[in-house]
């Protein structure tokens, strides 16, 4: 037999061969076909099953994870633009780690009449020329994502052996065009116990011309859509926790995600003695998605960083900018009340400003109010450093202004006016609001710019992977504020 006739001979028989399938869990794999240059396809329709995150990941965002709990804190809606734009990366990084996928090696025996057994093997193969020119992405109420990919082509160039009549050996090597690949596929949408978001693959098909391949429960298995920790680090003190109170709400238009948008002190998971209130997200669409945190994950921040100790601050003299007349010393709070520079002469003192208690945050329409329970303590510094208490003033509300930056939620607080009532008095009574001008001074040029400075760091809103938030619009509503932006993925 010829080295030609030989070589269409396996060709020939290439139909028959049955290729194994990898990273598949269920017990029934086999694929049935009946034409040619099959392999490819399959193939194509595994790796889309099993490597499909890239081209959903926006459209899921599956950075959020689950939690049990009565109402979420924060949602988030992903609209038809926004999964539009997923489907457009997904499908370009799809396509690239389609290109550089290692494709496994083939080997068998086949039965060809009439010289009987060829052992045949396949290897090296790599995917010369790749597209996927038409792809579309479907919500289904209730259920998921449709994918279906259409016209796709795909080369393959590869060594190929044969071996048979026990010493008659052939090789070289071979091309493989396919054209015309269909690929459908449904995707489900839940969560798991942890609370972390799982897709699963139900029903892919692949069609190549007039072959069809189909997979009898292969691609299963549940599989996490990507790789993301529950908690995200805010700082030495705080953790805030996005997760799925509930699996995703799917529409027509949208998929909703309901978070439980709550901070929590680093290694130790105490809840706050309020809970989250039911809102609703206004049905808007001109964004990519919307983010809605109500004040329940604000005001839990306030009582993490309250419990840490992290909400108080010592001031003394060299916070107060020199050319200021005001200085921090028992002479100027003397001259309003004698006691202090009767007792304390000529001393140096210190004020520590602290909470007495969580913040409390409220959303009204255009309008972010923080009620803080404050209290100043002003000491004296005795010649050892000893410090005397002088006298304990009790503090109210300031205002605040929220905005985004990058993908944190940031802040800075602003004090117009200041409340004071004394508590107690160690130097005999005095009227505070006489000391009213010069605690609005010290608090504006030395508390302020410090806690507008951590504000200024932001806290982390729910994103994944390297992206950007771009066009972004924040209101502020009736007990939470809502973002509107559009995603830029960066890397």
């Amino acid at each position: 037999m010829q080295r030609s006739s030989v070589h269409q001979l396996c060709i020939s028989q290439r139909r028959r061969l049955e290729p194994k399938i990898f990273n598949l869990d269920s017990s029934d794999q086999r694929i049935d076909f009946n034409q040619s240059n099959v392999y490819c396809s399959c193939l194509l329709a595994q790796v889309t099953v099993v490597k499909m995150s890239p081209c959903c990941c926006l459209a899921l965002l599956a950075l959020l994870p689950f939690a049990l709990a009565t109402n979420p804190g924060v949602k988030v809606k992903l609209t038809e633009k926004g999964i539009e734009y997923g489907k457009q990366i997904g499908m370009a990084s799809l396509q690239q780690k389609l290109k550089t996928m290692k494709v496994p090696d083939l080997s068998g025996t086949e039965r060809v009449a009439p010289i009987g057994k060829v052992k045949y093997s396949l290897t090296g193969i790599t995917i010369v020329n790749l597209g996927l020119p038409y792809s579309a992405l479907a919500l289904v109420p209730d259920t998921g994502i449709r994918l279906s990919i259409t016209n796709a082509f795909i080369s393959l160039h590869g060594n190929w052996k044969i071996r048979y009549l026990s010493f008659i050996k052939d090789s070289g090597s071979f091309d493989l065009e396919v054209n015309g690949l269909t690929v459908t596929d449904s995707i489900t949408i839940k969560s798991d116990e942890t609370g972390r978001p799982t897709v699963s693959s139900v029903n892919c098909v692949a069609n190549v011309g007039s072959a069809s391949i189909k997979f009898h429960g292969g691609a299963r298995n549940i599989y996490i859509f990507c790789h993301l920790e529950v908690l995200a680090k805010v700082d030495k003190y705080a953790e805030v926790e996005y997760s799925m109170v509930t699996s995703p709400t799917i529409s027509n238009t949208s998929i909703d995600f309901s978070l439980k948008g709550e901070f929590y002190n680093i290694g130790k998971h105490q809840e706050p003695p309020f809970s989250p209130t039911p809102f609703s997200l206004p049905p808007q669409v001109n964004n990519m998605l919307y983010i809605g945190m109500s004040a329940f994950t604000t005001n839990s921040a306030g009582f993490v960083y309250n419990n840490a100790g992290a909400l108080s601050l010592y001031i003394t003299d060299d916070m107060i900018p020199p050319s200021s007349p005001i200085r921090l010393n028992t002479r100027t709070f003397g001259a309003f009340i004698p006691e202090i520079a009767k007792r304390f002469p000529s001393m140096m003192m210190k004020l520590l400003v602290k909470t007495v208690k969580e913040p409390t945050i409220f959303f009204e329409p255009n309008n972010v109010t923080v009620q803080a329970s404050g209290s100043v303590t002003a000491y004296a510094i005795q010649p050892n450093t000893t410090l005397s208490p002088l006298f304990v003033l009790n503090m109210g509300s300031v205002s605040a202004r929220l905005y985004v930056t990058g993908v944190k939620l940031a802040g800075a607080v602003t004090l117009n006016k200041i409340e004071m009532t004394l508590e107690t008095s160690y130097v005999g009574q005095f009227q505070v609001r006489s000391l009213d001008n010069i605690f609005l001074m010290v608090l504006k040029v030395a508390v302020i710019p410090k806690v507008n400075a951590r504000l200024e760091k932001g806290f982390p809103l729910p994103s994944i992977g390297k992206m950007n938030l771009v066009n972004t619009q924040l209101q502020v509503l009736k007990d939470y504020m809502l973002i509107g932006t559009d995603v830029q993925f960066t890397g």
